[in-house]
């Protein structure tokens, strides 16, 4: 999985099935906000898939797409990081950081 920063850098990693991208990211010190810790009551920790992965990804539900709605920078690919688990089917999966889901953002 790899993450773009909003400067251009690429941060790749390998990560544990079952974290969530927001885990992923602050286990490799990209500072994501993810003010709720993960609880999905907010949308700190809002990315940006790339627009031909997003596809391989489980549908948001109901409660994401209404936490969408308050993300800075939204895209049609935007999703919440603490919503998206590291499974097989996102190997090598994209995303970018919006500058405004970072802390010093």
């Amino acid at each position: 999985m790899t993450f773009v920063l909003p400067d251009g850098r690429e941060i790749s990693a390998d990560a544990m099935a079952g974290a969530s991208l927001l885990e992923v990211a602050r286990d490799l010190d990209i500072a994501i906000e993810g003010a709720c810790g993960g609880a999905m009551a907010c949308a700190t920790c809002h990315v940006i898939v790339e627009p031909a992965q997003f596809a391989r990804l489980p549908a948001p539900s109901e409660e994401e797409e209404e936490m969408l709605d308050l993300a800075e920078s939204l895209a049609a690919t935007s999703r919440l990081g603490c919503q998206i688990r590291v499974e097989a089917r996102v190997d090598g999966l994209v995303v970018r950081v919006p500058r405004t889901s970072l802390l010093d953002g």
